[in-house]
């Protein structure tokens, strides 16, 4: 791939450069110190759901390789680090008394990372939900919400002294949709009525928590919440392909976006959708309940999209947004009739364009439409098929990948959007979710056999990145 950007674009002092994982992607452990099991779990150990029958019971084994790992962060310069809580690890079934030995763990990473210098981002709920709360009717189940804000209060109380900023949810689109309508993701359920629930809960989830984090450790605290916003382009200015771009940016975008920083539903949603609810669910006082102000609104961005009306042919596999295929049941309830057009150039190994220019518009848009509300890049990377290569590994694909996209970043910087910080998905090859680990994203190579770390080029050009300042040339020595 090679890179279409210019190198050299410098950073301010105050913008933060990190990574990010997810718990059940890279801990393992998963019947060790008293974690339940969460729906991830069953849905992997699910014969056909993950590719291989891959599982997360062992992953990148970091729950045994933390001091190593924290170490790896130090010897790259991370300024920040945005882990995920496994909820299963610190409430078994996702209520009652907490299990100090989850607490502990994390308490004791907390600490590693303080001591080495970079900044505890924590992300309550990256999609691993107690098994015990599904059985119960998950996220359509509206207790859920409230269980979530005392796991909340609960992981507040044991580390919130140390922690920068506390992330509620992560791309709640994704555990609604892949998770309850197309079935793609845990739970695997195939349920239009379920997932739109799902979406109302989880923004209830985020209102709840985001008051119970406050309560507990002053207003002062800095909340922020990750969307996985779906930036579209229409194939057409056709009237036809003008309405299918709507109907997928109102269940993709703003069933998230306008609840949570507007205090709304998107009126066209419930039309849009009246075939399979009429969304009594939402109850009066909620959408006060879920708009809290956030200190930041985190973003993740793997690639933009090109939309049109039609029927997309069932089986080819088609990839699109976020790696469903056209072979599966779709993901977006009330734009049944869209198709993703297949640009022509490079692809990551999920079948995803490289476009650094959708980054750079998506943070513009955002930033004109909510002026003053400080963003932040919180998921950003590409998965290729790596290899170790002489005690190297040799990834000049994600090397250029990450320049144009750190520079993209930068271009919106100086468009005037109030960017803070960039953190590269992901800080090491993990369990891709339904995927396995047949892709991956990772900067530190893992060898899951052994679990052996190999910093691959990729992370010493990040690590150059990071202590310039400096987009700096897409070569490794």
């Amino acid at each position: 791939m090679a890179t279409s950007r210019p190198s050299g674009r410098t950073f301010p002092s105050d913008f933060v450069f990190g990574s990010a994982t997810a718990s059940y992607q890279i801990e393992g452990a998963v019947h060790e110190g008293g974690r339940g099991p969460s729906i991830w779990d069953t849905f992997s150990h699910t014969p056909g759901k993950v590719l291989n029958d891959d599982t997360g019971d062992i992953a990148a084994d970091h729950y045994h390789r933390v001091a190593q790992d924290v170490a790896l962060m130090q010897e790259l310069g991370l300024e920040a680090y945005r882990f995920s809580v496994a909820w299963p690890r610190i409430q078994p079934t996702g209520a009652g008394e907490p299990n100090a030995e989850g607490l502990a763990f994390y308490s004791d990473l907390v600490d590693r990372l303080v001591a080495a210098g970079i900044k505890p981002v924590v992300t309550l709920y990256h999609w691993d939900l107690p098994q015990a709360l599904e059985d119960e009717g998950g996220w359509s189940n509206r207790e859920t919400a409230y269980r979530f804000a005392e796991y909340a209060r609960i992981v507040a109380r044991a580390l919130g002294d140390r922690v920068h900023t506390w992330s509620t949810l992560n791309e709640p689109w994704c555990s609604a949709f892949l998770g309850y309508a197309s079935g793609v993701h845990a739970p695997g359920v195939t349920d239009d009525e379920r997932a739109l629930k799902a979406v109302h809960h989880l923004n209830l989830a985020h209102g709840l928590a985001a008051r119970a984090l406050r309560d507990e450790l002053g207003q002062d605290t800095q909340i922020s919440v990750t969307l996985n916003l779906h930036p579209l382009t229409p194939a057409t200015q056709s009237p036809e392909d003008l309405e299918a771009l709507r109907r997928v940016n109102t269940i993709g975008n703003e069933v998230f976006l306008q609840p949570l920083l507007e205090g709304r539903y998107p009126a066209e949603v419930f039309a849009d959708t009246a075939h399979v609810t009429d969304w009594s669910f939402v109850q009066e006082g909620d959408l006060d309940l879920i708009q809290v102000p956030i200190d930041l609104l985190g973003l993740n961005y793997y690639d933009d999209s090109v939309v049109r009306h039609g029927t997309p042919p069932v089986g080819d596999g088609t990839p699109g947004p976020d790696g469903h295929k056209s072979s599966e049941r779709i993901p977006w309830v009330g734009a049944d009739e869209v198709e993703w057009v297949q640009r022509p150039g490079p692809r990551t190994a999920m079948g995803w364009g490289i476009h650094p220019e959708g980054l750079t518009r998506m943070l513009l848009e955002i930033a004109q439409r909510y002026p003053g509300q400080p963003l932040a890049v919180t998921e950003n990377g590409a998965a290729f098929y790596d290899e170790v290569t002489d005690g190297r590994v040799h990834d000049q694909d994600r090397v250029d990948y990450l320049h144009d996209h750190i520079d993209a970043v930068g271009a919106a910087l100086a468009a005037g959007a109030d960017v803070r910080g960039y953190y590269v998905w992901s800080l090491m090859d993990n369990f891709e979710w339904a995927y396995g680990y047949d892709r991956r994203f990772g900067v530190v190579h893992v060898d899951y056999p052994t679990g052996t770390r190999t910093v691959k080029d990729s992370a010493r050009w990040y690590a150059d990145v990071i202590r310039t300042r400096t987009v700096v040339p897409p070569t490794v020595a």
